[in-house]
């Protein structure tokens, strides 16, 4: 399910922020510019006192989906960040949206061997209490549970 915050997409990683702790982040389009996302993830969950442990699922889950949406599909994207339940219980649920698929690309040289990609939705599989993919008109939203 699509976020509803109203995102500026661009260059910018302009946060916006609403009631319900959500942050969102617009994805750059460049790989080398996902650094500095999951630092902000990173510092969102520290105001939000989230467990070291469960932020560190968090943030791995945050990489794989967001260097996903970079690698594999259309820009524009980004990324959402919630947190979920009361004083004892927390969960974070991860939300990327993009455009849709990006048509494959022909790669030169030597290809990747197999063990160097593939496993994203196996470690977000493994690190989430649920996951899914929305699909619609315009785009894509992968999301996660981790709790």
């Amino acid at each position: 399910m699509p976020h509803n915050l109203p995102v500026k997409l661009g260059n910018s990683l302009e946060t916006v922020s609403s009631a319900r702790t959500d942050v969102v982040f617009p994805l750059p389009p460049i790989p080398e510019g996902l650094a500095a996302v999951r630092r902000r993830a990173a510092r969102a969950m520290q105001q939000w006192r989230i467990p070291s442990d469960l932020a560190d699922d968090a943030l791995l889950v945050v990489s794989e989906l967001i260097t996903n949406a970079v690698v594999h599909a259309l820009p524009p994207a980004s990324l959402c960040l919630s947190r979920q339940g009361g004083r004892t219980a927390c969960a974070v649920r991860i939300e990327v949206t993009d455009a849709g698929p990006a048509l494959p690309r022909h790669h030169g040289g030597s290809p990747r061997q197999p063990e160097e990609s593939g496993r994203g939705s196996a470690i977000v599989a493994a690190l989430s209490a649920r996951s899914g993919t929305a699909i619609y008109q315009g785009g894509t939203t992968r999301w996660a549970e981790i709790q």
